[in-house]
């Protein structure tokens, strides 16, 4: 028996599992083609649903990319900050701890891949796409990720180990100082460069909160 959705034999999903299927291949395309290009058409074809099916979850794709960007910046987002935790909820050694911070943050994970693809094409889009997905993926995303690495600053700080007036500020240099120089997607460069690079960054935050 076949779906609605396709001639070819698919197992049956019910409305959640469409929905997610959905949003998966709408990742994809986005990720791929940007929001401009993209189609309806085309993500129906990566979901394995039927335009119909679509339109019947999200009203247009406009709105459809609004939920994917917002739930894609939540995964990763959730993943940033599990990152920060694990280095910065018990600092021992400043500088040891923040160089380790850099090198886990700067790791690529493929479960973050499409996500960081479609970020990429946001920046070179972001004329075209809709002012409410982006405020909605600066909030869910990156802003969100930066109030939480403000929050263990801020923390250190209390305890002695940095000298912060602003957290959100010192937060947004670290982040930019352990990055600048290393190419997305940090694939191209030794292991030797990448600590290299993350350390002198990490001595420049340092000189400044010390």
């Amino acid at each position: 028996m076949t779906t609605d959705d396709s001639t070819t034999p698919r197992p049956r999903r019910g409305p959640t599992g469409k929905r997610q299927a959905i949003l998966d291949g709408a990742l994809t395309v986005f990720a791929r083609d940007g929001y401009t290009r993209s189609s309806v058409d085309a993500i129906s074809s990566e979901a394995g649903v039927s335009t119909r099916t679509i339109y019947n979850h999200f009203t247009d794709k406009a709105e459809l990319f609004g939920v994917v960007i917002q739930e894609s910046a939540k995964q990763a987002a959730d993943i940033q900050i599990a990152i920060i935790d694990r280095h910065l909820r018990k600092v021992t050694d400043v500088e040891s701890d923040l160089i380790e911070f850099g090198r886990d943050w700067v790791t690529p994970r493929p479960d973050s891949a499409a996500h960081f693809s479609l970020v990429r094409q946001i920046n070179a889009e972001a004329d075209h796409i809709p002012q409410e997905a982006i405020d909605t993926w600066q909030e869910t995303g990156p802003r969100r990720v930066r109030r939480e690495l403000a929050a263990h600053l801020r923390q250190l700080a209390n305890q002695g180990m940095l000298r912060i007036d602003d957290p959100d500020r010192a937060a947004l240099h670290l982040l930019l100082l352990i990055s600048a120089g290393l190419p997305a997607p940090h694939t191209t460069l030794s292991a030797e460069k990448i600590t290299e690079t993350i350390t002198a960054g990490v001595h420049a935050f340092l000189h400044g909160h010390l």
